[in-house]
């Protein structure tokens, strides 16, 4: 697999925007500074702070940078409020309340990420898209960090664009006929006892979407199956359906097609569930991590022939 991954990863470098004329090396903005992390996902975004409201050309460029990198990155920034977080949320659209986890207090929107010395788990421990059980899965999730490890706790991001672009033209094929289901039951349930939640009687989300997906957006093709969430293909026996799940699953997790995100305090990540993955890696215990999330809501994912 490593042997073509780098030619055909490489090649959809940037390809999620048509480039404007004459920008050989990507577009020129105005409003932002986008400097990007790999040729094939993630880019830092600096000139920006998000306390402030923002004009329509920054939200503007901010869009462009996040479609074509799928995960945006902004560095030294001051602590947002919910409100302010909440805010720069809404730009991208109605935002989505997490079926399982904890949120802020008066602020359901606010979702609360947080591991310590006593935690059970770390949020986002493997490699996963958002809430992709829901019927509509989330379109992005904007994360701030505001307690930090001394080191460690750094989020691998992997583009699923990339993932696609490198399978072969035949698996392609098979794979673009076929719907997997998500299910959360077996992850959500009795995850949160120790945050306070009692979940008794509470019926998780689960739903049936392409394997691949077309971006709405972009109009690119990208895998569209996690290690969290997706239990099994429709219509194939088990043993065929969890082979290839667990082919795709080891193919989305390849290097080539990741980026490496080492937090700094108050640093906002914003990623696009619809065509990345996440994993925050838990390697920093018993040291605490501490931070805020909203999540825009999505679409129904659909495959356009």
């Amino acid at each position: 697999m490593l042997a073509r991954a780098r030619p055909a990863a490489y090649a959809c470098a940037m390809a999620t925007v048509e480039e404007p004329s004459g920008a050989a090396h990507g577009p020129q903005y105005q409003t932002i500074e986008v400097k990007p992390c790999t040729p094939v996902i993630g880019a830092e975004i600096r000139g920006v702070d998000l306390t402030r409201p923002l004009s329509d050309a920054q939200w503007s460029e901010i869009h462009d940078a996040f479609l074509r990198h799928s995960v945006i990155f902004f560095r030294d920034q001051q602590r947002m409020s919910p409100e302010q977080q909440i805010t720069f949320g809404r730009r991208f659209g109605e935002l989505h309340i997490h079926p399982a986890a904890p949120h802020l207090e008066g602020y359901p929107e606010v979702f609360v990420i947080h591991a310590h010395k006593d935690s059970k788990f770390a949020n986002g421990e493997s490699w996963h898209s958002d809430v992709s059980c829901d019927v509509e899965p989330p379109l992005g999730s904007i994360l701030q960090i505001h307690v930090l490890p001394p080191c460690g706790g750094d989020t691998l991001f992997s583009s699923m664009y990339a993932a696609y672009d490198d399978l072969s033209p035949r698996m392609r094929t098979f794979l673009e006929g076929l719907t997997a289901v998500h299910e959360s039951e077996h992850f959500y349930r009795g995850r949160y006892a120790d945050r306070g939640v009692n979940d008794a009687g509470k019926v998780y989300p689960s739903a049936a979407h392409p394997v691949i997906r077309t971006h709405p957006e972009t109009g690119k093709r990208c895998v569209f199956v996690n290690r969290t969430f997706t239990t099994r293909i429709e219509g194939l026996p088990e043993d065929e359906s969890r082979a290839i799940l667990q082919f795709l699953f080891q193919h989305v997790e390849t290097p080539w097609y990741q980026t490496r995100f080492t937090w700094r305090q108050n640093d906002v990540a914003m990623w696009d569930n619809r065509c990345a993955q996440h994993m925050a890696i838990w390697d920093y215990w018993p040291n605490e991590r501490k931070g805020h999330r909203v999540t825009v809501k999505g679409e129904r994912p659909i495959f356009r022939a």
